[in-house]
């Protein structure tokens, strides 16, 4: 069963990150996610944004209320603090919260009063996390850097001549991790050596570490032949997709000789398999020889899939080691005993989107996910940060607020 998380719910004492707090200065996907992260092992997250929201506040997919079920998902857990970025008096209230938290965690580049070295003569022990779209300091985004890494020109369809952009931002996600851990390895650092850290993340070398990492990079320094698409095969094994006789669509994927021989087993195809191998003068245990012969062994398999229904197919399979899921929709995901009963999805009432399950971490501590905790409205908690951080009256708040340097979720006076 999955449990209602609190609104008002703190994270425990006994959360990892229990202790670190965190200013976060940030848009879209990569650093929000960061924050996230951060925030659901127990880090005490304050998001800062422009009065308004920052360019992200309105991003699809919206509610029918125009409220950003996007911006909800990415900032659960944190509090947000709004001030007016074109007022020195609101730059220097976000530089004593960096100064006073201690972690800075940016996309926004190019602001002096973000800068580390200004923030770090002051507080030599700061943890200061810059994400940027280049190395270079340019501007680059998840999809254009994507499509300097290679990978749209193997996506696709065989055959296909135009390159096919991925609709996951897979390089926002992995940037966002990769800041997250940059800091827990800052604050451990920091805790032995006293020392703070710089630490610069280009998303556009993100993507292409995880292109060297991968081998796509070396296969090409080496001169081997460039990769080409292969539609829904896994190169390099046997991975196919195959279609039932109700048009549902399965993915089997066979990486070892035990998958493969349930996958002949299963499908009644182990003395035609064998008297390919013989034909060919090939061993199927070899998982290359598999890939490279992946055509001929599909049109083995593809009449006991054309043979039964989705639910036959689903339960056989089940049976076997055969590593297998039929293709499903957001909307049946969402539906899914997978997601419905499981205890990382837990139910929140999230203010201006609504009920529903929300994931905390993948990962368990001691057999247990982090609580969920609600994302905030833009300045829900600007008064609050600054009476509890800068020990700031009720009286020098307002007079912030009217101001027009901060922006408080009270009325602000005229």
């Amino acid at each position: 069963m999955n449990s209602t998380a609190s609104t008002d719910e703190l994270p425990s004492s006994t959360a990892p990150l229990a202790g670190v707090r965190v200013v976060e200065v940030s848009s879209f996907v990569a650093a929000p996610l960061c924050g996230m992260t951060l925030a659901h092992l127990g880090a005490d997250v304050i998001r800062v944004d422009p009065i308004g929201g920052a360019a992200d506040y309105n991003r699809w997919p919206l509610t029918e209320d125009d409220e950003s079920i996007y911006w909800a998902g990415l900032n659960k857990g944190k509090r947000s603090f709004a001030a007016n970025f074109r007022d020195p008096q609101a730059h220097k209230i976000i530089r004593d919260l960096i100064i006073d938290a201690g972690v800075l965690v940016t996309n926004a580049a190019g602001r002096d009063w973000l800068d580390y070295d200004e923030l770090a003569a002051i507080r030599p022990d700061l943890i200061h996390v810059q994400v940027l779209g280049r190395a270079d300091g340019t501007g680059a985004v998840d999809y254009t850097v994507n499509a300097a890494t290679g990978f749209p020109q193997v996506t696709g369809p065989e055959n296909l001549d135009t390159p096919v952009n991925h609709v996951l931002p897979a390089w926002d996600v992995s940037c966002g991790l990769y800041a997250a851990l940059s800091v827990a390895s800052a604050v451990y650092r920091r805790e032995i050596t006293g020392a703070g850290t710089k630490i610069v993340l280009p998303l556009e070398d993100v993507a292409f570490a995880t292109a060297g990492n991968l081998g796509y990079l070396a296969e090409a320094q080496l001169g081997l032949p460039g990769r080409g698409r292969f539609g829904n095969a896994v190169y390099g094994t046997y991975g196919s997709d195959f279609t039932t006789s109700d048009g549902a669509r399965i993915m089997i994927v066979a990486l070892t000789p035990r998958h493969f021989r349930d996958l002949t087993e299963l499908t009644g195809t182990t003395s035609a398999a064998a008297a390919l191998e013989a034909a060919l003068g090939v061993d199927f245990r070899d998982e290359g020889v598999r890939f490279e012969h992946r055509e001929v062994l599909g049109g083995l398999f593809a009449k006991w899939f054309r043979e039964h229904t989705a639910a036959e197919a689903e339960a056989a399979l089940d049976g076997t080691s055969i590593l297998h899921e039929r293709y499903r929709t957001f909307a049946e995901l969402a539906a899914d005993p997978r997601v419905t009963n499981n205890p990382m999805f837990q139910k929140i009432d999230q203010p201006r989107i609504g009920t529903h399950l929300a994931p905390s971490t993948p990962m368990s501590f001691d057999g247990e996910h982090p609580p969920v905790r609600t994302a905030p409205a833009n300045g829900d908690d600007t008064a609050g940060v600054l009476a509890e951080h800068l020990g700031l009256t009720d009286d020098e708040i307002d007079a912030l607020a009217a101001a027009g340097s901060v922006r408080t979720q009270q009325k602000d006076p005229a």
